[in-house]
């Protein structure tokens, strides 16, 4: 039985160039790159190359960039820092966020008694910008924290346009742009954005390993402490091999991808024609023309096949997904979807297909065979 993963969107497989970086580095260059001898400096300098790496990549300096462990760690330690270190009073954000920025924002709410406030999500899922300037027209320090590429339904916040406004209110802007760094081209010298996040293993690159991108003066403070490491900002020994892994994974990312991307709209477009034709019925959550690499769907199927249409996917050997790998163990409808749909869509069964590079035309059929087969 060929196995089938369509489950990019929460971690996708290490190109083979990764593995080889980080096994040359885990069996050769084992120094602490704290260390002064031969061994520490040569650590400091994959390390420091690496940051280069990955700085060249999204047009920003070296110093901009801070090597954390995940995403997850690199959104709740800005946003705890806006709060406890630069005083912000008010958090704007959307109730379609990641969990590590939604929950994290509740937190500090329930901590730090900070207004939250919620903007609009139109039907479709996209952010309601009118709303967001009316939010800005209040004279209270704020952050507004909105995610780049949603990990759900795919849909795209113009982070330029959303910057600019940020900008007119003297607003801090933070975006998760963890589904959209390796992606997309993001250009740092000229987006208005205070932070950003990305983890390796949504660009194949290794699990573990993450950076924000902090604009320099910023005045942020670590979220533990310990030791100098990251400018005295995250504190703890780096791990070399994963993050010469995900440079090296974002590098080639970059380096292939109009090519990489070419193909996956293909098939984005080749899996919407073939579900047509199939399941005439079937909607897309979000809009079409969402993000390449996803593609949110509800089907037409009863209540009673609602509940196993994960399971006989993975009999059959296929991944898929019904939300965010975070909370897919969860009985509960995404919170993505519970803000946008009726409570009659919300029963029907959605699925999250997302491509990667390595998947093709034959992933489809096998998937759409599935699907006809329960």
């Amino acid at each position: 039985m060929k196995k089938v993963y369509l489950d990019n969107a929460s971690t996708t497989q290490l190109r083979p160039e990764v593995v080889q970086e980080m096994s040359k580095v885990l069996a050769e260059d084992y120094g602490n790159p704290s260390s002064t001898h031969s061994f520490g400096r040569n650590a400091k300098s994959i390390l420091e190359l690496s940051r280069k790496s990955i700085a060249k990549q999204l047009n920003t300096s070296t110093q901009e960039i801070i090597f954390t462990s995940c995403g997850t760690e690199a959104n709740n330690w800005i946003l705890r820092s806006a709060v406890k270190d630069l005083k912000v009073k008010r958090i704007i954000t959307s109730k379609i966020e990641h969990h590590a920025v939604l929950y994290a924002v509740q937190a500090l709410q329930r901590e730090y008694d900070i207004q939250v406030d919620y903007v609009a999500v139109k039907p479709n899922g996209e952010i309601d910008i009118t709303d967001l300037v009316d939010l800005l027209s209040q004279e209270t320090k704020t952050l507004v924290s909105l995610i780049h590429v949603n990990n759900e339904i795919g849909t795209i916040l113009n982070l330029d346009k959303v910057g600019r406004i940020c900008e007119q209110h003297n607003a801090l802007f933070h975006s998760d742009t963890v589904q959209s760094v390796g992606k997309a081209r993001i250009d740092l010298q000229h987006l208005p954005v205070n932070f950003i996040t990305a983890s390796a293993h949504k660009f194949h690159g290794p699990k573990g390993v993450g950076f924000a991108y902090v604009k320099k003066n910023s005045g942020l403070q670590p979220l533990f402490f310990g030791g100098d490491q990251e400018k005295g900002l995250r504190p703890g020994t780096e791990a070399i091999h994963q993050i010469a892994g995900m440079a090296k994974a974002l590098e080639l990312s970059y380096a292939n991808l109009e090519v990489e991307r070419n193909h996956i709209a293909e098939l984005k477009k080749y899996a919407i024609s073939q579900l047509e034709i199939e399941f005439p019925a079937f909607e897309i959550n979000g809009i079409q023309e969402g993000f390449y690499t996803l593609l949110n769907i509800r089907l037409p199927f009863s209540d009673d096949k609602t509940a196993m249409i994960l399971f006989h996917l993975d009999m059959k050997g296929i991944a898929v997904s019904r939300g965010s790998a975070c909370q897919s163990g969860s009985t509960r409808p995404s919170h993505v979807l519970a803000e946008m749909l009726s409570n009659e869509d919300l029963k029907k069964p959605s699925l999250r297909i997302s491509f990667s590079h390595y998947n093709s035309k034959e992933d489809v059929d096998l998937l759409i065979e599935a699907l006809k087969s329960m």
